[in-house]
C-alpha cells in the first residue's frame, strides 16, 4: 500500500536551484540558488464574471501566473542571470546591467521540510522570470549580512501547469526524487500509460 502523508507543516525551505533556459529555449541543468531565507507566493486570478440586469449573477475564476517573494543569500552567477548582466565587450571579469539587460527564464525548485513528522515535500515552478529590476541595499556597520530580495511571476507551462510538489515519502519512482533539482520537466513527472 503507497504512503501517503496526510499532515505537513513547513518549517524550512531548503536545498533551492534554478535551471536556466538558453537562448534556444533549452533548459540547462540545475545549479545552486544559494541560501534561502523566506519564500513565499500568491496566486493571480483571472475573473470571468456573469451579470444578470446589471448585478453580478456567477463568478469563475482560474489561476493565471503566482508572483513568488524570495529572500535569500543568491550566488552571483545566478543573479547575474536573473537580472541580466552581461560582460559581452567587456574585459575578464567586468559585467554590465542596463538598459539591454534582459534576465534568463528558469525553473525554480526547492525543498520545503517539515522538521516535526520529518518529511520533505519538493516543489517546483516551472517557467520563471524576474518580476523587478536589480535591487540591493548594503549597510555599513549592520550585525547581519542583509538576504537579498527578489520577486518572480511564474507562468504555466505547455500544460498550463504552474507548480508541482511531491511528497518524498509519497514517491515509488526514486528518479523523482534524485532528479527534480538538475533536470526538472513535464517527463520527469508525467505518469507512463500502461499498455
Amino acid at each position: 500500500m503507497p504512503t501517503v502523508v496526510e499532515t505537513f507543516d513547513p518549517v524550512t525551505i531548503t536545498n533551492m536551484s534554478v535551471q536556466m533556459f538558453g537562448t534556444d529555449g533549452t533548459k540547462q541543468d540545475g545549479t545552486k540558488f544559494g541560501a534561502a531565507g523566506s519564500v513565499g507566493g500568491e496566486t493571480v486570478l483571472r475573473e470571468l464574471i456573469k451579470r444578470v440586469e446589471g448585478f453580478e449573477a456567477a463568478k469563475s475564476s482560474k489561476p493565471e501566473k503566482m508572483t513568488l517573494t524570495v529572500s535569500a543569500h543568491i550566488k552571483v552567477q545566478v543573479m547575474r542571470d536573473f537580472f541580466g548582466f552581461s560582460n559581452q565587450d567587456l574585459k575578464p571579469g567586468i559585467y554590465s546591467y542596463g538598459t539591454n539587460s534582459k534576465g534568463k527564464r528558469f525553473t525554480l525548485t526547492a525543498d520545503v521540510i517539515d522538521e516535526f513528522e520529518d518529511q520533505t515535500k519538493l516543489i517546483a515552478f516551472v517557467d520563471c522570470v524576474s518580476a523587478t529590476g536589480f535591487v540591493f541595499t548594503i549597510e555599513n556597520g549592520a550585525d547581519e549580512v542583509a538576504l537579498m530580495e527578489i520577486s518572480l511571476e511564474a507562468y504555466p507551462d505547455e500544460f498550463k501547469q504552474i507548480y508541482y510538489e511531491a511528497m518524498v515519502a509519497e514517491l515509488d519512482d526514486p528518479t523523482v526524487a534524485d532528479t527534480w533539482h538538475t533536470q526538472f520537466d513535464r517527463t520527469l513527472v508525467e505518469a507512463v500509460p500502461t499498455p
